[in-house]
């Protein structure tokens, strides 16, 4: 598809000056999973598993490779889990509003979504038929707006150099009629491309003009939109001048279910409520590297140390010292998007050593492990009094999650075997930039999760979910 048909899809929206965004109330809306497996064959759960590894590392490998205001209160939105990996909310777009699903990504900041009746989507049946997937149409909202490139949204997305990225334009001119230049994102499993639009986002009641969404016309293995919710200006933590959001991480157990829970979005009216039983631990400064701007969008966290059945995980290195100021290496992030937590071999190796040596009721189960993906992996034929060791993360500041077992350790086959729902990289194939360790969903299971912008810290408590 070239710019030229792009440009002529979206020709008959008005470029128009730039709105600001506002927030007046308290929002709730639900968070829920993005295909239930508990009832198939055994080869159905190990592909199952095998996809959720493969994608983990997929994206772990993204994230180390990365290169690419106003005042609110709080809203509440659905949160929604998907078989895929990811979790999910609904939001509206446009007047009359167009509701639409989007992945929650605390990995990435820009948001977008499918777009007009032309969208193409290849590769995009692993999730859901092409034919099924929610459009936004731009000429069925009166608010709907293209980005000039001479408008300082532009410059989210683009270099904020206005020359550079608006080369047709006269020097010094304010009323240039050149589009924002069309955008690209490579995502770690696919990629998506379009033109940037200003549109009324609807929570709610609420209505925020003047919001930057991707009007995507084109997408690789990305069937829904995605809600960047990363520390880049593009966000919508930024774009809506968040002080906190937080959600609790729906079990796998219901995805694709009906079940959800509340993702809270919190402005400065509300932005010192507390909440009981919740440990924090800092939000680490983010790595400046020139060559890797999205290391800016991401969540870091001091992870002090590992342990296993009550054993400190022995590691040649400091799991606080800070990421390489070259390359970035080093340091751990929290992301909703990744479903296994990901550990650079350095790391993974030890653990999975001492859980091994601890494990000595039951055998290896390798045939799992090479349909999977997943290692180790024990046969347990009796999982009503399976004993494994446990696993906990401790952070700077004292916080600790201790996992209960379903956070760490999966069913395989019919029931005959649990493998560790931790992914590292192929020998030979480590990747010497991005952090060391990703936190990934799967082992955030019935945790409310806190980021709290404000006060620049991460917290979280057991709590069950939904």
């Amino acid at each position: 598809m070239t710019i030229t048909t792009i440009t002529n899809l979206l020709f008959f929206l008005t470029i128009l000056p730039i709105t600001s965004p506002t927030l007046t109330s308290t929002i709730t809306l639900p968070l829920s999973h993005f295909t239930k497996h508990s009832h198939s064959p055994p080869q159905n759960i190990y592909k199952h598993l095998n996809h959720l590894a493969t994608t983990s590392l997929t994206r772990a490998r993204h994230l180390k490779n990365a290169t690419t205001t106003a005042t609110t209160t709080t809203t509440t939105t659905p949160l929604s889990a998907h078989s895929y990996g990811g979790y999910s909310i609904s939001l509206g777009f446009g007047t009359p509003p167009q509701t639409l699903p989007f992945i929650m990504d605390t990995g990435s900041s820009f948001v977008w979504f499918p777009c007009t009746h032309n969208y193409i989507c290849e590769k995009c049946t692993f999730a859901t038929s092409p034919s099924n997937i929610t459009s936004f149409i731009p000429k069925l909202s009166s608010t709907a707006e293209i980005v000039g490139c001479l408008n300082p949204k532009c410059g989210l997305i683009h270099n904020p150099n206005t020359e550079s990225r608006c080369s047709d334009c006269a020097p010094n001119s304010v009323n240039c009629t050149q589009l924002c230049p069309p955008y690209v994102i490579i995502y770690g499993s696919g990629s998506t491309g379009g033109l940037a639009l200003l549109d009324t986002l609807t929570l709610n009641y609420e209505k925020v003009p003047g919001f930057l969404v991707g009007c995507s016309l084109f997408s690789l293995s990305q069937p829904a939109g995605i809600a960047g919710f990363g520390r880049g200006d593009s966000s919508v933590p930024s774009q809506l001048g968040l002080t906190k959001f937080c959600y609790c991480s729906i079990s796998h157990n219901f995805d694709d279910g009906n079940v959800t829970t509340p993702l809270t979005l919190t402005g400065k009216e509300n932005s010192d409520e507390k909440v009981n039983g919740v440990t924090y631990t800092p939000l680490l400064k983010n790595p400046k590297i020139p060559t890797k701007k999205s290391f800016q969008e991401y969540y870091y966290l001091g992870l002090n140390k590992i342990l296993v059945g009550g054993k400190k995980v022995k590691y040649n290195g400091d799991f606080l010292s800070p990421p390489d100021a070259v390359t970035g290496f080093g340091g751990t992030i929290v992301d909703s998007g990744t479903t296994f937590t990901y550990m650079a071999r350095e790391i993974y190796e030890p653990l999975a050593r001492e859980i091994e040596a601890q494990v000595r009721e039951y055998k290896r189960a390798e045939e799992v492990e090479n349909v999977t993906g997943l290692r180790p992996c024990f046969n347990v034929p009796r999982l009503e009094t399976v004993s494994l060791p446990s696993l906990s993360f401790h952070y700077k500041g004292g916080a600790k999650m201790e996992f209960p077992l379903e956070n760490y350790f999966s069913i395989a086959g019919k029931n005959e075997a649990v493998c560790l729902t931790v992914v590292t990289d192929e020998p030979g194939q480590e990747m010497v930039s991005g952090p060391k360790v990703i936190l990934g969903n799967y082992q955030q299971q019935n945790y409310y999760v806190e980021y709290d912008l404000k006060h620049n810290k991460f917290g979280f408590k057991p709590q069950k979910c939904g």
